[in-house]
Parts: C-alpha cells; structure tokens; sequence
C-alpha cells in the first residue's frame, strides 16, 4: 500500500484516494556519466518548496484547489540498476492501475526508463516528448546499456521510431545524431516547433520527461553534467505549459537536479517553480 509522506511537496497532502497525481521521489544517480549528486534532488526539493506560494499567476490555479498524494521517496538500490528500475515500474504500475498519473522527481535520468516501461504497457500507443540539453540516444556507456547516457534509446527499444520527440537538445557524439535523423524527431539547441509534437501526439498518451539541464547552467548551475546554451526560465514553463496543455499527458518526471552543486539553493527554487507549473497544469 501506498503511504503518505510527513514531509511532502507544498500543497500535497491529499489522500491517495482522492489525488489524481501522485508525486514520487527515485533518489538513484548510480550511472552518472560524470557528476554525482541527484539522489539528493527529491527531499531537496520538498525542503525548498515552503519557499514557494502554492498559487502560480501565470495560471492563475492554485495547488490548495487541486489533489495531489506526495508518497515521498523510494527505497532503491544504489548499486543495482536493473532492481532500480523494477521498483520505479512497480510503483509508477500501481499509481495507472487506479487511474492516477505518476509523477515522478528524480534522480537521474535513467529513472524515466523505469516509470516509461509501466505506462508504456498501460498505453501502448504511447508516445514520449523529452526536453533535455543531452541526447541520451548512445547504444550503451563504457559498455553498459543501463545509463542516463542511453535512456531514450531504451524507451525507443519500447515503441520504435516516429514516436519521440526531443527539444533542446545541444550535446551528445556524432552516431548519437546520425541515429536520430531516421529514427526520432529531435529540435536541436531551442525548444521552437512544439507544434510538431503536439500534433503528431494528437489524441495519443504522451509520457513527458523534463531534464533540467536542458536550462542554460547560468540559471540551472545545479546539475551533474552542465551544458552551455540552452533555455531561460521563462522559455521552458511557456514551452512545458504549451504541451501539456495541449496534450494528453498520462505520466511525466522532473530529473537531474545535483543540488549541492548550486550552494545558492537558486537550482532547486527553479525545479520546484518548475514542478509547481507542471502539477497545475495537469
């Protein structure tokens, strides 16, 4: 059974009976390709939200007037991948299975893989929309096929090609971006043309996932693996906003907050601004 949190989100304290989102913490970063940290996101996050208002004027909504079952953190094995990922679709299963959405904070990416398996069984005509500065598409990492690095090229193993859409993205090897021209559509450095996505998402379930990193590091300084360039604040809520409005979003995640790589606490302010106006907005 699903248990509530002490310590939850701001706004989320409803019953798991009465939520129609359930927010969950995956505290895993045990494939980091370089900076560690992200396991550490999730309670962060809950801490630094009691420096939000639970009203959000850009929607002019209010999270007191919406139910949303903060379940707190996952018990996950740091050095187990796989057992990682087993748990995460176990949860995210049970959380469909009452006709709920699953909204999961990492972590690092590698946890989307998790929580996508669950919904993609769920809805197998499912398709993804994935803000991230990084492609995520390698075969493998140093030989390992379980890695942030390669987490949307296992989601694609899921549900083929034409059906991932990604925004924003500005790093990765040259095989990473030869592979994605026959088999992914992918809107390099910005996150312009989201009319595509949402349009060749059109009546279908859509799993989003939000890498932070996809904000430029000089507001986003608070990740494991900064990439320069990238979207400002305001830019990635209007984009997020834009989907998920207009589009049938059934699961979603927030990743890749390093938290006490950004002393400031600025980072984690931005994530929970950032989950706010994605609770809201769904």
């Amino acid at each position: 059974m699903l248990n509530k949190t002490i310590e939850n989100f701001i706004g989320c304290d409803a019953a798991f009976e009465e939520a129609k989102i359930v927010l969950f913490g995956a505290p895993f970063d045990g494939t980091v390709s370089y900076r560690p940290g992200t396991r550490f996101a999730p309670k962060a996050i809950r801490a630094e939200s009691y420096g939000l208002e639970t009203y959000s004027p850009y929607l002019d909504k209010d999270l007191a007037d919406i139910s949303v079952f903060d379940m707190g953190d996952l018990d996950l094995c740091f050095g187990n991948p796989q057992r990682v990922l087993e748990k995460i679709e176990e949860t995210a299963a049970e959380i469909l299975s009452a006709n709920k959405i699953p909204f999961m904070v990492g972590g690092e990416h590698l946890v989307t893989l998790g929580a996508f398996r669950a919904a993609a069984k769920k809805f197998p005509e499912i398709r993804i929309i994935h803000f991230d500065a990084h492609t995520d598409l390698r075969d493998g990492y140093l030989g390992e096929k379980l890695s942030h690095a390669s987490v949307i090229r296992r989601c694609h193993e899921i549900i083929g090609d034409g059906k991932i859409f990604q925004y924003g993205i500005r790093s990765g090897d040259r095989p990473e971006f030869e592979w994605a021209k026959s088999h992914v559509f992918m809107n390099k450095f910005n996150l312009q043309n989201l009319d595509v996505a949402v349009d060749g998402c059109k009546d279908l379930p859509v799993y989003l996932t939000l890498d932070l990193d996809v904000l430029d590091p000089s507001i986003f300084p608070g990740t494991g693996t900064p990439e320069a360039g990238g979207a400002g604040f305001d830019e990635l809520r209007e984009a997020l906003m834009f989907v998920m409005q207009n589009s049938n979003i059934v699961a979603c995640d927030v990743n890749e907050l390093s938290p006490h790589y950004d002393p400031s606490g600025v980072s984690t302010a931005v994530a929970g601004k950032i989950i706010r106006e994605m609770l809201l907005s769904l």
